[in-house]
């Protein structure tokens, strides 16, 4: 798409608008309800703190991969394949695949819930008829780029006046949503805390949008000059934080309606996103409540498999520079998502699908320093970067951030590995 030359800044900003909600969509997916609604659930509103954490990590990291598209025309995973040896290119290959996996697993089983709770379909048959959604997938992409971006911010705005409306019916005690943006030492000291926030900190940071957005910020046609480059990645950077601030209030609007909703009334073992919907209309005395909640869980997971498709095929030509057709790369990454949720919902039906959306979160996490350690250290290279090289501010800021994330997972693996509850 090109940029006009010599318009204004409203004009410049609408035509970088788009691929910042392409990203944002990673950051609402069906993951992020789990962690969130058992988050407001058992904890109430502590866990806000976590939300706006990450939601601030997401935006400085987002921001780095944004530099590192423009400034070299290549995205992080051509950029990996580049700059380490082929060994280390092809293990970080396979753990932004996993990481992929995991992400289109949460998809799945956020979709096949929403058909359940909508049609009545049931969540076994709902998981593989998640399939159909390549068919969708492939009809936007046929269209062009802006359809795509139009598409998701359209969803975007359904899931978001959807949680409006559930907000107001909740009447949160709006002292205590402020109280739980400050981050409490409970967080890290309680295991069972540590473990869902852990969960909301990897459905938040995905890995696969680093990769996701250093790609489609190229789709815009800027001057290939310092000037040119320095602009796109100014408009680039405040598309993605806008987009993400969005992503922020949705999300904290997920935990803040299951506090209010759930955790003060007593239920505080509201895990699966069933009994959620299940629970919201007689609660709140509106039988609206559960249905508008489910049109917007099938909103989130139908964006996100459009992201997701979009980062495995950028993950899987930047590594092994294989392009497969649309078609055949999505229905791969759906099969080996759909394999795990299938097994699972027939084994253990909804409590199971509940888990496995939560530890799919989890598996993001840990993944999540695999790709932002490599950005990190891309983006402060100025031989590859230029005038666009990450200043040291940035770069201490990122590698704190990196570091906080490491030393969570560990933290995480300690806890599991002394058996703590």
């Amino acid at each position: 798409m090109d940029v006009p030359r010599g318009a204004g800044i409203a004009r410049k900003l609408f035509a970088f608008s788009g691929p910042g909600y392409l990203v944002a969509v990673g950051y609402m997916d069906p993951g992020n309800w789990a962690t969130a609604i058992a988050g407001g659930s058992a904890f109430g509103y502590t866990l806000l703190s976590v939300v706006m954490l990450a939601n601030l990590m997401a935006i400085v990291l987002q921001a780095l991969s944004v530099r590192l598209g423009i400034a070299t025309g290549r995205d992080l995973a051509q950029a990996c394949r580049d700059h380490y040896s082929p060994t280390t290119a092809f293990a970080l290959w396979l753990l932004a695949e996993l990481a992929i996996c995991a992400t289109d697993l949460a998809e799945v089983i956020g979709t096949a819930i929403a058909l359940n709770l909508l049609f009545g379909i049931p969540l076994l048959t709902g998981v593989v008829l998640t399939v159909a959604d390549v068919f969708l997938i492939l009809l936007l992409q046929s269209r062009g780029f802006r359809y795509m971006e139009a598409l998701i911010i359209s969803l975007i705005v359904v899931i978001g006046g959807c949680f409006g409306y559930e907000i107001l019916l909740s009447a949160p005690d709006w002292a205590a949503v402020a109280a739980g943006f400050v981050p409490s030492p409970r967080i890290v000291t309680d295991p069972a805390m540590l473990y869902v926030a852990i969960g909301i900190l990897g459905a938040t940071v995905m890995p696969h949008n680093l990769y996701l957005h250093s790609s489609i910020v190229q789709t815009r046609r800027f001057d290939e000059n310092p000037e040119g480059r320095c602009e796109a990645a100014r408009y680039a950077t405040i598309d993605s934080t806008i987009a993400l601030m969005f992503a922020l209030l949705i999300n904290a609007s997920i935990l803040i309606v299951a506090a209010a909703t759930f955790h003060t009334s007593g239920n505080t073992e509201i895990a699966e996103i069933q009994d959620a919907h299940r629970m919201l209309a007689p609660l709140l005395g509106a039988t609206a409540a559960s249905t508008i909640f489910a049109i917007a869980l099938l909103a989130s997971g139908q964006n996100s498999a459009v992201t997701g498709t979009l980062a495995g095929q950028i993950v899987m030509e930047g590594f092994l520079r294989i392009r497969l057709p649309a078609w055949l790369r999505r229905m791969i990454t759906r099969l080996l998502a759909i394999i795990p949720a299938v097994v699972v919902t027939a084994l253990y039906g909804e409590a199971g699908t509940a888990k496995l959306l939560v530890l799919s979160q989890v598996v993001l996490s840990m993944q999540l320093p695999f790709a932002v350690v490599p950005l990190v250290i891309l983006a402060s290279d100025r031989a590859k970067m230029g005038d666009l090289v990450s200043p040291r501010w940035l770069t201490l800021l990122a590698s704190a951030m990196a570091a906080a994330i490491i030393a969570l997972n560990l933290k995480l693996i300690f806890d599991f590995l002394s058996f703590q509850p």
